[in-house]
C-alpha cells in the first residue's frame, strides 16, 4: 500500500510525534512494510479460527480472600521516626 508524505504528516500530527524531513523517506517505507504485511494477513482464511484474549492458556491463581489477624494501629506506627497519635508523618511533596 502506498503512503504518501500529506498522511505521513497527519498521523505524525495525531500521534503528537515529530518527524524530521530526512526521517520520512524511511518511515515511510517501514510503514508501507506494515501494512502490505497486514494486506497478506488480511487474505488468509480465518473463518474456523476462534479469536483469543490471550496467546498463553495460562490463567492467575488467585488465593481466597479471606480476613487474617491485622497488624495494630500502635505496633505499626512504633518504627515510624515521625508519627503523631494515629498517622506516619511524611514530608510536603506537592505545593
Amino acid at each position: 500500500m502506498k503512503i504518501e508524505k500529506e498522511t505521513l504528516q497527519k498521523i505524525a500530527h495525531l500521534a503528537r510525534l515529530e518527524v524530521k524531513p530526512e526521517e520520512e523517506v524511511a518511515l515511510l517505507a517501514s510503514m508501507e512494510s506494515v501494512l502490505s504485511w497486514m494486506e497478506q494477513l488480511n487474505e488468509l482464511d480465518t473463518t474456523n479460527v476462534k479469536p483469543l484474549t490471550h496467546i498463553a492458556p495460562e490463567t492467575n491463581v488467585l488465593r481466597d480472600d479471606a480476613p487474617k489477624s491485622q497488624l495494630a494501629r500502635h505496633q505499626a506506627l512504633r518504627n515510624s521516626p515521625v508519627k503523631d497519635d494515629t498517622f506516619f508523618r511524611v514530608p510536603k511533596v506537592m505545593e
